[in-house]
């Protein structure tokens, strides 16, 4: 198995992987890394869960040139939780290089994006609508990218967006490495990368099956009533570590949610009629274990990048044959096992069939556990969650280690550039360029990421602080 220094990667990006915990390549990883480092176009076949946003993230950080003001990168996903959730892996890849990453996504205020955008920003992630809306505005240019990724473009597809990506393409520079990743190859997709992505490397990971074989499948036939007496059975004799269950409707979310917290489950809900900072807080709590259970529509099945979700349950069946796969690719990452249960009501049985079709073959029907199993299920279940460790640290904490975040109550309307702060820092005993990383100037302040655990250096000297000869205060950012 190769290593990740033997892409001959930049020290700063090599620091950053090796704290966010990433040891070998994944497969596609190891084979989408080269071809981007040699600016060649990819076209991607490979199911969610195989690390594809690292695999194009880490040589595109790399490539980065750390100087140009405005963005190389364009990288169009199609929703807003999966934006964030990139944005946040790239900064993260990208931290020790200095770059900085903005997330445009509907039912955030465009005024604080075009704020955003109007600084130096490296790579701009996207959904096409809100995207589209920037290249309009002009608020967004394009001018100097050099690398468009599309990312989940089946689910784009599946969702109506694909007439934006092409119009985002025709405006993108020609002259550019084109990266397009897809968990199925349509015949659309496929005239798409014909028109727009010529002589690109084709790369196809696990192409004999549809699902992960790390995943165990089982369903259960019961009446509808029964489903939240069985689930109960379910989670006691199953006893997952951290679960997502599936629902068709937000109703449907909300009223199982409702539900589980009446028998005591640790259980949160997300689905689209969520305030966006709502559904990112979710999200996180979810990644750091403060939530056990899960329950959401399919808006979660392409927008969770979890890797130590256990199992998954389909309380309601999908409509979607397709969905089937999304949803259950979000166990088995990573190279964990999985179990995915599917509850069937006897009208949700043509939809199960339609999926077995898809499939290629039968997913095994269990029996309900006995009474005899659930008690003793429940007593472990119960014992269990006494000794649950603390809730854990999501992986960029490791990063956030020795980078204080540092504030300053003086910005635009002081005239404050980037290089008035620098040079201010460069008089502090200690203090390098190098230990100076990334600069947010806003209207009335700034924030400026000081690394190598020379924050302390910082804030010692902040009470004889000036910039531009005038006294300013600095203290330790609050997050």
């Amino acid at each position: 198995m190769s290593e990740f220094k033997n892409f001959h990667l930049s020290n700063d990006i090599l620091k950053a992987i090796e704290k966010l915990g990433y040891i070998n390549p994944s497969p596609v990883q190891e084979k989408v890394i080269p071809f981007v480092l040699e600016n060649r176009d990819i076209i991607v076949k490979s199911q969610t869960g195989s690390g594809k946003t690292a695999a194009f993230s880490i040589p595109i950080c790399n490539e980065i040139e750390i100087e140009e003001t405005n963005p190389q990168v364009l990288v169009l996903t199609p929703t807003r939780e999966l934006a964030v959730q990139i944005k946040e892996e790239i900064s993260n890849i990208g931290r020790f290089k200095r770059i900085r990453c903005a997330a445009i996504y509907g039912k955030q205020p465009m005024e604080v994006q075009k704020r955003e955008l109007k600084q130096r920003v490296h790579v701009v992630v996207g959904t096409p609508g809100r995207t589209m809306d920037h290249i309009e505005r002009k608020t967004l240019n394009l001018e100097k990218v050099k690398y468009l990724v599309i990312d989940e473009a089946d689910e784009m597809l599946n969702m109506g967006f694909i007439d934006q990506v092409e119009s985002i393409i025709k405006v993108v520079p020609k002259k550019r490495v084109t990266m397009l990743f897809s968990a199925t190859m349509s015949e659309k997709i496929e005239d798409l990368c014909d028109r727009y992505i010529r002589n690109a490397e084709k790369i196809d990971i696990n192409p004999e099956a549809i699902t992960v074989k790390k995943i165990n499948e089982e369903c259960y036939e019961m009446a509808e009533n029964e489903k939240l007496n069985i689930l109960n059975n379910i989670i006691y004799t199953k006893r997952p570590d951290k679960c997502i269950l599936f629902c068709n409707t937000r109703d449907k979310v909300d009223e199982l949610v409702k539900n589980m917290k009446k028998q005591g489950f640790c259980t949160r809900g997300l689905h689209g009629g969520m305030e966006q900072k709502d559904r990112l807080e979710v999200i996180e709590s979810y990644k750091r274990d403060e939530i056990q259970f899960l329950v959401a529509t399919d808006v979660a099945a392409r927008g969770i990048h979890i890797e130590d979700v256990t199992h998954v349950i389909n309380y309601d069946v999908p409509v979607e044959k397709e969905n089937y796969v999304h949803r259950i690719g979000r166990t088995g990452r990573a190279g964990n096992e999985g179990t995915a249960i599917t509850f069937v009501s006897p009208y949700n049985k043509r939809l199960l069939e339609e999926i077995e079709q898809y499939l290629g073959y039968m997913i095994p029907k269990k029996e309900i556990p006995s009474h005899e199993e659930v008690k003793k299920g429940e007593q472990i279940f119960k014992d269990s969650l006494k000794n649950k460790p603390k809730a854990k640290a999501i992986k960029k904490t490791k990063i956030n280690e020795e980078i204080t975040k540092i504030y300053i109550n003086a910005g635009k309307k002081k005239k404050i550039r980037p290089g008035d702060i620098v040079g201010s820092m460069l008089k502090i005993e200690g203090i390098d360029v190098e230990d100076i990383g990334i600069i947010d100037i806003q209207d009335g302040f700034s924030y400026v990421d000081i690394l190598g655990g020379k924050g302390k250096n910082v804030l010692k000297a902040a009470e004889n602080m000036k910039i531009k000869g005038k006294s300013v205060r600095i203290q330790k950012a609050v997050k």
